[in-house]
């Protein structure tokens, strides 16, 4: 009974994580057609700066978040605009901008890496934040990680409720569906993809400054995370939250019960086992509708 409960608590840390990570990257793809490879090492470089704020500066990691996010969302508009907004200029066709963001986006994963690198080096990092456990039906639980679980639920809520109850919110679903008619309707494309963008690099770097309280990181894990948040937004169907919020836990799932009840080294087939199945039965999407 020990073991379920702490499957089920795994899943849903993870889960809560990973759909973090993943509603930013489904924002910025959904919005701008943009596919940004350098987005894991963009979560993993806030988690490096809140590592540096927290051990050496003595900061507490809500300050440190407070300090980072808008510095995340500047880092996220100067990106799109300065690196990525000459490709959209030059573009023929959506998909000629989709090829070259992939390969500028690409270049830039290794610059971020490399000034990580060159600052801390490739060792593993991490330090101590409300380590201490919590009784939890019985199962032991460090506190940070369900802090992480209760932010996480708490922003992906936020998120939604601005994205389906807004003006702003319906403007931007209105592009990520269909952008010839959005600027039809005078929804300006520039401006609202680089809020996008600017808005899902403060939601990777909360990510990892909340993944940084718990997790032991290097400065060379970012593909980890990209990889995984590129998973979750294709199987829950691009610029379709809910499905990619279903995906994420999905994953947690999935990753935490082949870990405790099977062999931890094959977590990373799972999920890739789990996305192929998707792919073969949904592949518009867990709640996509299929073509005919």
């Amino acid at each position: 009974m020990a073991a379920l409960i702490d499957a089920l608590i795994a899943s849903l840390t993870l889960g809560g994580m990973y759909a973090l990570v993943a509603l930013g990257l489904n924002l910025q793809y959904g919005v701008a057609r943009i596919m940004n490879l350098s987005y894991g090492d963009l979560l993993i470089a806030a988690a490096v700066l809140a590592w540096a704020l927290v051990s050496k500066q003595m900061l507490s990691p809500f300050l440190a978040m407070a300090l980072i996010l808008p510095l995340a969302a500047i880092v996220g508009l100067g990106i799109y605009r300065i690196v990525l907004m000459p490709l959209v200029r030059r573009a023929p066709n959506r998909e000629a901008l989709e090829a070259d963001s992939l390969l500028a986006t690409f270049g830039l994963l290794f610059v971020v890496q490399g000034v990580m690198l060159a600052a801390v080096g490739g060792g593993y990092l991490s330090y101590s934040f409300l380590s201490v456990p919590v009784d939890v039906l019985g199962s032991k639980v460090a506190a940070n990680r369900l802090l992480a679980l209760a932010i996480a639920l708490g922003v992906g809520l936020g998120l939604y409720l601005m994205l389906t109850r807004t003006r702003i919110g319906t403007a931007i679903r209105a592009l990520a569906v269909d952008p010839v008619s959005a600027q039809l309707v005078g929804v300006d494309v520039k401006k609202l993809a680089g809020l996008a963008f600017a808005l899902g690099a403060m939601l990777v770097a909360l990510a990892g400054v909340l993944i940084s309280t718990f997790l032991t990181f290097s400065a060379t894990m970012g593909v980890v995370f990209t990889m995984k948040a590129l998973i979750i937004v294709i199987m829950g169907g691009v610029g379709n939250l809910p499905g990619g919020i279903l995906a994420a836990f999905m994953l947690g799932a999935v990753e935490s019960f082949v870990a405790i009840y099977g062999d931890p080294q094959l977590t990373l087939a799972s999920n890739y086992a789990l996305f192929l199945a998707v792919l073969l039965f949904r592949p518009n999407g867990l709640f996509g509708r299929a073509s005919r």
